[in-house]
């Protein structure tokens, strides 16, 4: 079918490929080849080897994926949860109430499974840390604080309406900012 018509059938958007994302290429979590995070399987496995460092909460699994990435991608709870009932329902974790809150933990069973996947654990976790792989190469550490960056000029405009001042001083800290860059 040719370009045009193709995008008359797909609601105007562009087409998109088995593996896309529901608002266009490259979910963040999945396959590497595709800009994604996780390959098939990892993220399981990632959040098994952090819950055999220690007992942790679905929060403190977000947290401790988001830091390994230096803030460049943090799992939604609707990833994280679904992958610690799945661990639990095959046995490799356990999970018990404290303060309210479910605490995950490793099971005998777990750690067996993990040993058997310690090549496929090792290459995620060294990943994490470089980080580079899921961003087209920029440093996660990059990418931060560039959403960091947007993030304070959203939540400042939020405040309402910019002065004149306010505009010209905020023009002059980016240009500042870009210059240093660019001076390396």
């Amino acid at each position: 079918m040719h370009e045009r018509h193709a995008r008359r059938w797909n609601h105007g958007r562009p087409h998109r490929g088995p593996g896309d994302g529901p608002h266009g290429r490259h979910h963040r979590h999945g396959g590497r080849g595709s800009g994604r995070i996780f390959d098939h399987g990892e993220l399981r496995l990632v959040v098994l080897a952090l819950i055999a460092e220690r007992p942790r909460h679905g929060y403190d699994i977000i947290k401790a994926i988001e830091d390994r990435l230096a803030g460049s991608y943090s799992p939604s709870p609707g990833v994280i949860y679904p992958t610690l009932t799945l661990l639990e329902e095959l046995g490799h974790a356990t999970v018990e109430e404290s303060d309210g809150k479910k605490l995950y933990a490793i099971t005998e069973e777990g750690r067996g499974y993990l040993a058997t996947q310690q090549p496929a654990v090792d290459a995620a976790l060294a990943r994490m840390t470089t980080g580079h792989e899921g961003h087209g190469g920029r440093p996660p550490q990059i990418v931060r604080a560039m959403e960091n960056l947007k993030m304070a000029l959203r939540l400042r405009q939020r405040q309402g309406r910019l002065s004149d001042d306010e505009l010209q001083r905020i023009a002059e800290i980016l240009d500042t900012a870009a210059l240093a860059i660019e001076r390396g």
